[in-house]
């Protein structure tokens, strides 16, 4: 089966998208934000960060077309604009999970049997960073 690749544009699209959420502020709060709206107030709080911080990556997001906000009252309360960009952090982040679990538990097996050759196993993206 041949696939076509995708267009130029798209790919810059898609690059500037995923450089964005290489923040992991901006990847917890896009994760905040997928699990229920919030105020930048109960959002510092949920990510542990600085309101000026916080207020600064979602301004971010804004311009970037991922959040949206609305205005209640005196506050602005943000929200997910961009459910497909949430699938697929929510679908990374799941993963990601899974496979720390996995190393997880064959850690404690190796340690359980005396093995020590995983002791110096390196995470599969810090050897795709020293290529």
């Amino acid at each position: 089966m041949a696939y076509e690749d995708p267009g130029a544009e798209v790919l810059a699209h898609a690059a500037e998208t995923f450089g964005l959420l290489a923040s992991p502020a901006r990847l917890h709060i896009v994760w905040a934000l997928a699990h229920g709206e919030s105020d930048v107030t109960g959002l510092a709080e949920r990510v542990g960060g600085a309101l000026p911080a916080v207020s600064q990556h979602l301004t971010k997001l804004k311009l970037a077309g991922l959040v949206r906000s609305r205005r209640e009252g005196r506050r602005q309360v943000y929200f997910v604009d961009a459910p497909d960009v949430v699938d697929v952090v929510r679908l990374a982040m799941d993963r990601l999970a899974d496979r720390a679990d996995r190393s997880d538990r064959a850690d404690r097996s190796d340690r359980a049997v005396g093995a020590d050759s995983v002791a110096g196993a390196v995470h599969p993206v810090a050897r795709l960073r020293g290529l």
